[in-house]
């Protein structure tokens, strides 16, 4: 069957499957159907959502945020940018590979090769480092769908490692008692990858459109009315049709995994289309779950989070307070997708930011991006195996807790603008100055952010303060046997360390009778 390219996309709005060299069979255009359950697909219905337990007790997950992009290892927005005349990914690959009107991002694809990936032997790392959910990428911006997608051709079961990665990555986390989530990013592709579409201004190549100007690749490079070089990111100009397929890919997605969590890359996106995929989710979840919700869904518009309806989700970045909802940081040791050479966050770093997060009400979605191999690089490894040496000692006052009636004290807790994304290279290095606190019913832990040498001060349980702290009854040190002498006065809780230090990095005091 000959059709216009048009005429195609529109198809395939309508939920239709395209592969390239297979007929189209007619099929009725699906509406927006979703399971029955305690939600509706209104703002006003899934006000009464409620975040399940779970995800207020895991406090840290682990995310792969990895796929075709992770290919040719030189880091996050490969995709789009080999597309920008004169940017530093452009200039590799033209050097690399050729130009992109002859070798495009399809054609690097096959250089995805995971040939090392073992997802039981990561998810057990993982686990050991003490991740309550783990994450695998659903899909990107690049429009390369990380399972046997019903509506993408462009999918991992047909290309690259032909394996049903978002498959594998399920069975391992859930065999192994984890709760576990997907991520799409792909409602803003219609404008992201409009730039596989353009040409060079100069040189050469000037005027000849790279590979996304063929029809032929359509079905990838998606067939964008303009250019979008500066990418605002917004829905503006985003077509109907497009919204429609996106509701029919990521439902596939829920419907073939029904995720613990699924992560939106921006806002609820397309109103009626997101409240319904919501709403659908939320309702698989209660159907296997007696009537109970048991999913999240994050959203990164403080909006769409203050009443019900999905957990906010603060990309890089860290809120000013306690929050009065759980939410989630999602930040990663170094780049989204592998680069090579790229300099990692310490381990300081990251306990320092999974501490502090915990403190205000939070949790740490924290990715460890996969070369195209599939194996975590050594550098990885070493971060991963200080993280779970420190959780061996401190998991306690970080899994299950509460936020206490301050998050912390001290230099590094200046405010920040209220839920800010892209604020943690703003953060200041916590030190033994600075105190972070969690409960867990009767117990108060204060992790002391740095190694005191003689003597921890706690200056917020001071008997004679507005938190209105009560006498201290006992103080002990995760990680150390022995008994701490301490004092309680008008200028806090003074606790004298022994003398060697139980972990590196965060040391916690266990409190009692305050």
């Amino acid at each position: 069957m000959n059709i216009s390219r048009r005429s195609a996309l529109g198809l395939l709005a309508s939920g239709l499957s395209i592969a390239r060299g297979q007929t189209i069979k007619p099929e009725p255009p699906p509406g927006l159907e979703i399971e029955k359950g305690p939600f509706q697909g209104t703002r006003a219905s899934l006000s009464n959502y409620a975040i399940p337990e779970w995800f207020r007790n895991a406090k840290f997950g682990i995310w792969a945020h990895w796929g075709p992009q992770s290919a040719i290892e030189d880091g996050d927005w490969y995709a789009r940018n080999m597309y920008m005349e004169g940017s530093p990914q452009y200039n590799y690959h033209v050097q690399t590979y050729g130009h992109p009107s002859k070798f495009g991002y399809k054609d690097t694809i096959p250089y995805w090769t995971a040939e090392k990936f073992e997802p039981v032997e990561l998810i057990g790392l993982y686990k050991k480092a003490g991740a309550k959910y783990f994450v695998s990428m659903g899909v990107h911006h690049d429009n390369f769908d990380m399972w046997d997608s019903k509506y993408q051709h462009w999918n991992v079961a047909k290309m690259g490692p032909k394996k049903d990665v978002v498959g594998l990555w399920s069975k391992a986390a859930r065999d192994a008692g984890l709760k576990f989530g997907v991520t799409e990013h792909l409602w803003i592709t219609y404008k992201w990858f409009s730039t596989s579409h353009g040409h060079d201004q100069k040189g050469p190549y000037a005027g000849v459109p790279y590979d996304g100007a063929n029809p032929e690749y359509f079905d990838l490079y998606v067939d964008s009315d303009e250019v979008d070089t500066k990418l605002d990111w917004d829905e503006s100009g985003i077509p109907d049709w497009w919204k429609r397929h996106w509701y029919m890919r990521i439902r596939d997605l829920v419907d073939h995994y029904q995720p613990d969590l699924l992560y939106t890359d921006g806002a609820l996106p397309f109103e009626d289309y997101g409240l319904n995929l919501v709403a659908h989710h939320y309702n698989l979840s209660a159907r296997k779950n007696g009537g109970k919700t048991q999913a999240v869904y994050t959203s990164k518009r403080p909006q769409d989070t203050e009443k019900g309806v999905a957990v906010l989700d603060v990309e890089r970045g860290v809120v000013d307070k306690i929050w009065p909802r759980p939410w989630q940081t999602d930040t990663c040791i170094g780049d989204w997708h592998y680069k090579r050479g790229m300099e990692y966050k310490t381990p300081k770093t990251v306990v320092d930011m999974l501490v502090d997060i915990v403190s205000r009400n939070g949790n740490l979605l924290l990715n460890f991006p996969l070369p195209a191999s599939g194996q975590l690089d050594l550098e990885e490894r070493n971060v991963l195996s200080e993280i779970t040496k420190w959780m061996a000692v401190n998991s306690e006052g970080i899994h299950d807790t509460r936020p206490w009636k301050i998050f912390g004290e001290g230099p590094g807790t200046e405010a920040s603008p209220q839920a800010s994304s892209f604020n943690e290279n703003k953060r200041k290095d916590l030190t033994a100055a600075d105190v972070r606190f969690t409960t867990k019913g009767d117990v108060l832990y204060a992790f002391v952010m740095g190694w005191p040498e003689y003597q921890a001060m706690v200056r917020p349980l001071a008997t004679d303060t507005e938190l209105r702290v009560g006498k201290i009854q006992n103080v002990s040190l995760l990680g150390y046997d022995g008994n701490l002498e301490f004092t309680q006065d008008r200028s806090g809780l003074k606790v004298s360390m022994p003398r060697q230090k139980p972990c590196d990095y965060a040391i916690a005091l266990k409190i009692s009778g305050a």
